[in-house]
């Protein structure tokens, strides 16, 4: 499975940066790993938010099922295509 990944750039006092330098040296790991360590050790307790759909979502849900079978399906784009500039 391929994790999707998001870079982020963050600017620390100097001090700070050669002191998580030398923590990570003392590890054998680069600074970016052993940053990603402590927001893992951060979070590793801490539940996934679950948010409940609205009852505006939960109605369209229930709508589009009904309908699923004037689903329209298409071969190529160019189909598609077509369709939209028909409606």
């Amino acid at each position: 499975m391929i994790t999707q990944q998001a870079q982020i750039k963050i600017n620390l006092p100097l001090a700070l940066k050669e002191f998580l330098e030398s923590k990570a040296n003392k590890f054998g790991i680069p600074l970016a790993g052993y940053i990603k360590h402590l927001m893992l050790k951060d979070v590793e307790n801490m539940e996934y938010p679950v948010f409940e759909a609205s009852d505006k979502t939960i109605k369209a849900y229930k709508k589009a099922m009904r309908q699923k079978d004037k689903a329209v399906t298409f071969s190529n784009i160019g189909e598609l295509d077509k369709y939209l500039k028909n409606l």
